[in-house]
C-alpha cells in the first residue's frame, strides 16, 4: 500500500496527531480550536491500536502547532505523538509530554485563589506526571489534571 492509499487520506504538509486515547479525540480537537481553522481537518476515531487498544487520529493540513498549543494538548492527552509532515513524508516525530510548569492553561479550582479574583495568569507546577497531579503556584492547592477546567 503506498503512502497515498491509507485508510485516512495522506496530507502533503501539516501535522498528524496520533495515539490519542479514543475518548479524548474530540477534547483534543476542541482544545486546539480545530473547528475554527480554514484548512482541512480529518478526525478518525476508534482505530485499533496495539499500544492503547483504541485510538483517535487527527490530521491537520498546513498547520504546525506552537509550544503553547502543545502544552495545552499535554493536559488533555499526554503521550500523544505529533508527526510533522512535509511533502507527504514524516520529517519529525514529537512525543507530547507534560511540561514541568503550566502557564495560563488550567484554572485553579480554589475559589479563594488570587488567580480567580485578580486578572493574572495561573501557574501550576506538575508534581506527578504519571498520576497527573499539579499544584497551584499561588495557593498550593493540588488538582488532578483529569478533573481541571481549561482556560
Amino acid at each position: 500500500m503506498s503512502k497515498k492509499e491509507r485508510l485516512v487520506a495522506a496530507i502533503e504538509n501539516g501535522t498528524v496527531i496520533d495515539h490519542i486515547p479514543s475518548e479524548k479525540t474530540y477534547e483534543v480537537a476542541n482544545i486546539l480550536n480545530l473547528q475554527n481553522l480554514d484548512t482541512v481537518v480529518t478526525i478518525g476515531y476508534n482505530y485499533l491500536s496495539k499500544k492503547i487498544g483504541r485510538k483517535g487520529i487527527i490530521k491537520v493540513e498546513n498547520k504546525f502547532f506552537s509550544d503553547e498549543e502543545i502544552s495545552r494538548l499535554s493536559v488533555v492527552a499526554p503521550n500523544v505523538v505529533l508527526n510533522i509532515i512535509k511533502n507527504y513524508e514524516v520529517v519529525e516525530k514529537k512525543k507530547v509530554e507534560t511540561p514541568d510548569e503550566l502557564h495560563g492553561i488550567v484554572k485553579c479550582n480554589n475559589p479563594k485563589c488570587v488567580t480567580n479574583n485578580e486578572p493574572m495568569k495561573t501557574v501550576f507546577t506538575v508534581i506527578d506526571k504519571n498520576k497527573g497531579i499539579i499544584r497551584c503556584h499561588y495557593c498550593d492547592k493540588e488538582q488532578n489534571m483529569n478533573h481541571v477546567e481549561l482556560l
